[in-house]
């Protein structure tokens, strides 16, 4: 069997149509909601330090806005190509938790109530709505994997 270089395997049928699907997934209310609040957790994130007032603590300001910015990006990349980002969904909710942990692993913290509490509250929901959009997304790989393509 002959390989022709010139073709690329994002153009194969099988994988066109299992991305056709992912995006089809992604478009329903569900997944939408979802990936829009962690948008909105993860915008929360990353102005937090202003918000809540600890911005004076350059090294957690920076910690929640690089962590808030890539929730956001991953929510976005997800909401508007889940076929090409399902394969770091894992991250989201592992951003999550370094939110929840930064406040006492971050050198040179003053951990005050509020500071702890609205990095908890943020941590907490990018887990949890991370953890959603991800086994959703496995629930729909999986569905998709004992699918036969059609042609």
């Amino acid at each position: 069997m002959s390989v022709t270089p010139d073709r690329s395997l994002e153009t194969h049928p099988d994988i066109a149509e299992l991305r056709a699907r992912y995006d089809e997934f992604g478009e329903g209310p569900v997944p939408q909601l979802a990936e829009g609040l962690m948008v909105l957790a993860g915008l929360y994130a990353a102005a937090s330090p202003w918000i809540v007032g600890f911005s004076g603590q350059t090294a957690l300001t920076m910690c929640n806005v690089f962590a808030g910015l890539a929730i956001s990006l991953l929510a976005v990349g997800h909401a508007t190509t889940y076929g090409r980002t399902h394969g770091i969904a894992f991250v989201a909710p592992l951003l999550g938790i370094w939110l929840i942990a930064s406040p006492w692993l971050v050198s040179g913290v003053d951990t005050t109530a509020r500071v702890l509490w609205s990095n908890i509250a943020v941590g907490i929901v990018a887990l949890v709505l991370g953890a959603g959009t991800m086994s959703l997304g496995m629930a729909r790989w999986e569905e998709n994997r004992h699918r036969r393509p059609t042609r």
